[in-house]
This record gives structure tokens, C-alpha cells and sequence, in this order.
């Protein structure tokens, strides 16, 4: 199975290198299933109903989100109508939708994407990452009820995101870590079969500072002052990812391969 991973959708530049290229991208790569972090495509923060509506008639399969998950208050309601959306696991106990969901690639092979939050840095504690993982992948061992298991770390910390890949490795088929904006070049495969990456970057302008305007961060780093709002960059984005494929009788990453498609950070060959 070839499996593609984009990392957090920054904004209007990358909602608008999502909706170009990942249709191509489908049919050239041959694709079977694609998820989508869309966390921030709504001004940077959170994602709005008709922007979830965007990013899957653009091809992807699923939207994962994060920490921002309601902060545009319409996903509330929209995520209980849509299944495709993955909220945080160990998100707010009541909170809408779900943390986890099997989904079907078009040759009818079951895929398990989950999504969880990290502890170490964020802004509020979250319940325990790894009990709630453990939960779904017992349910769901890779290889048996599904053909691939995909697991989006949302979390600040790479140490946390490191641990969840090792404590996963031989049951999930693809730990990718996101929320930084930042993208690692630590593509690999665990030794129990699990594709790893650190973090996927964002599908953003990176002339920017973690995707937004530069001026407002740097005056606030510079002056502990604020003056204005965030505002999402909006030049030429680079499409930011991983692309795994698996074996389909074990589950297992047989190759992994960092995207980087257009904008400053793009990379020949892909």
C-alpha cells in the first residue's frame, strides 16, 4: 500500500498548495490512501467546516487535527457528520467525534488512522498519550483486523515524539509527528517494521516564522510586546509530508521517503 502524510496545512498558502498538487499527486504516485493534518488551515488556527470540505475533495482520505481542533467553533458540529475527520484521542473527555477510525482504501484494504496529543511542553496536560494508544492498538493489531496502521503525535517535544515511535514500532505501520511546523530529516524504519518521521513540517509558506507573517513573532521575541495579531503567510507554500508503503500481509513499512514540493524548501527528484 502507498500511503501519503502531509503535515499541518498552514493557512491560505497551504490550502492552496493542497487543493494544486494533491490531486496530481494521486494518480502520478499512485496513492491508495492519504491523510492530511489540517489543524491550522483556517487563519492558522483550527479548521473551519468549508476548509475540511476543501482538503478532502482534494484527495485526502482522512483530516487529523490537534490541539486546535475546535478553535473554529463550527467544527463542533461538522465533525459529528463527517467521519473522516480524526480528532485527538486524549482530547477533552465529551469532546465531538473521534480520536481513531478505520477507513477503506479503494481496493477495499482496511487502514487504522489514530491521532493523539503530547504532554511535554503544551500549553494545557492532556491525558496520557501511550495508555490511549496502547487501547486502539491492542484492538487492532496490524497485519490482522487492518492492512496498515497510521498514527499522526501531535505533540511539542521530539523526545516524546521519539518514545511514542519506539513504543509503537512492530504494531503501528507509520508514526509521524506534527504540530511544530518543522521538518525533520529522520525519515526511517524501526526495526519492528514501523515507519518513523519526527515531524512532517506544514504545508506552508516557510518564509515566515512557523508559518506565520514574520514581523509580529520577531517584535515579540524581541520586545515582549505585542502590537498586533498572528497572521498566516501567504507566499508560495511547500507541500511537506512522508511517503510510506507497506506490505500488505504484515502491515510492516518497507519504504519511507520525505516530501518537499514547491516553495523554498522544495527538493528535486520527487
Amino acid at each position: 500500500m502507498r500511503l501519503l502524510f502531509l503535515g499541518d496545512v498552514m493557512g491560505r498558502a497551504g490550502r492552496r498548495t493542497v487543493a494544486d498538487r494533491l490531486p496530481g499527486l494521486r494518480e502520478d504516485w499512485k496513492l491508495d490512501f492519504v491523510v492530511v493534518n489540517g489543524e491550522n488551515s483556517s487563519n492558522g488556527m483550527g479548521l473551519s467546516g468549508e476548509h475540511a470540505k476543501l482538503l478532502l475533495e482534494a484527495g485526502a482520505d482522512c483530516v487529523t487535527l490537534g490541539d486546535h481542533a475546535f478553535d473554529q467553533k463550527d467544527m463542533l458540529q461538522y465533525i459529528e457528520g463527517e467521519p473522516r475527520i480524526i480528532r485527538p484521542l486524549n482530547f477533552a473527555k465529551g469532546a465531538p467525534g473521534r480520536g481513531h477510525r478505520v477507513f477503506e482504501d479503494r481496493r477495499g484494504r482496511k487502514v487504522l488512522v489514530l491521532q493523539v496529543l503530547g504532554q511535554v511542553f503544551m500549553k494545557r496536560a492532556f491525558d496520557d498519550p501511550f495508555s490511549a494508544v496502547e487501547q486502539v492498538l491492542k484492538a487492532y493489531p496490524r497485519g490482522g483486523q487492518v492492512q496498515a496502521v497510521l498514527l499522526d503525535v501531535h505533540c511539542e517535544a521530539t523526545s516524546e515524539k521519539m518514545a511514542m515511535g519506539h513504543f509503537c514500532d512492530g504494531r503501528a505501520s507509520l508514526v509521524v509527528g506534527t504540530h511544530t511546523h518543522v521538518p525533520t530529516a529522520d525519515a526511517q524504519i524501526l526495526p519492528g517494521g514501523t515507519g518513523y518521521l519526527t515531524d512532517a513540517g506544514m504545508c506552508g509558506d516557510y518564509l515566515s516564522v512557523i508559518g506565520m507573517e514574520r514581523e509580529e513573532p520577531m517584535r515579540r521575541f524581541i520586545t515582549g510586546m505585542a502590537k498586533g495579531r498572528f497572521t498566516p503567510a501567504l507566499g508560495e507554500a511547500t507541500l511537506s509530508g512522508v511517503l510510506v508503503e507497506t506490505d500488505d500481509r504484515t502491515g510492516a513499512a518497507t519504504r519511507i521517503e520525505m516530501v518537499r514540493l514547491g516553495g523554498r524548501l522544495s527538493e528535486a527528484g520527487l
